[in-house]
């Protein structure tokens, strides 16, 4: 397959996941568990539609553990957080022109943070202020499950590679359900770059680094332990 064809699927791929995972958790009032299953939903759907194409990596996270742990050069991993950055901020840009068109307040717009980011509101809404230690931990720890499960299911070792995308999918939804109430969830920082772009909230911008260092972190060390846990004997010849 040619590059041109595989970043041009990541960058459909991850304006999806953002424009339907952001989406929902702006316009839709279905509550953490809502948005949680729309960005399951959004991975589930583009793994079986560009899967065979570019591997729907979606997330710059994801392409750095499978470059890790050997699935993919350096300069095809680079190549793809441009599209999966690009695709994101493309979608953020039609959510905001869309919030803008109703007259919408902006406000957080569904940006990544940690303890003052959430008001008074959000407290009430069901957010915690966690410190951005304990930030850091849930990122890069729930990144890392998640590149474990990606890299376990797509494994050609796997006899069950058709499910796969159910698998990522719902591994997602677990992901956000657990993390949303206190950092509305990136393991993704091209989903994290997007979204403060356009923020109105003061700490988006500063507080971005994390929700790109911690990602990145956390599966760049699952791309090491699954190449370690997968090792057989082969391995050390």
């Amino acid at each position: 397959m040619k590059l041109s064809n595989k970043l041009g699927a990541e960058f459909l791929g991850t304006f999806w996941l953002v424009l339907g995972g952001c989406g929902t958790a702006i316009f839709g009032h279905v509550g953490f568990l809502g948005v949680s299953l729309a960005f399951g939903l959004t991975v589930l759907t583009m793994a079986y539609a560009i899967g065979h194409i570019s591997g729907a990596h979606l997330n710059p996270a994801v392409s750095l553990g499978v470059f890790v742990n050997g699935r993919m050069s350096w300069k095809e991993m680079l190549c793809y957080w441009c599209a999966q950055i690009l695709g994101g901020i493309a979608a953020a840009a039609v959510l905001f022109g869309v919030a803008k068109a109703a007259n919408m307040e902006i406000g957080t717009f569904a940006a990544n943070g940690y303890g003052d980011f959430f008001g008074a509101a959000d407290l009430a809404a069901g957010y915690q202020q966690i410190s951005c230690g304990g930030a850091f931990v849930v990122e890069c720890l729930l990144t890392f499950v998640f590149l474990m499960v990606i890299l376990g299911a797509t494994d050609e070792k796997n006899g069950n590679g058709k499910f796969a995308g159910v698998a990522i999918g719902l591994c997602l939804t677990l992901i956000h359900l657990i993390s949303i109430p206190l950092t509305n969830t990136s393991v993704n920082p091209a989903r994290s770059i997007a979204q403060a772009i356009f923020s109105e909230n003061a700490l988006a911008l500063p507080q971005l680094w994390l929700f790109i260092v911690a990602p990145l972190v956390g599966a760049a060390l699952a791309g090491l332990a699954y190449k370690c846990l997968s090792c057989t004997g082969e391995c050390k010849k």
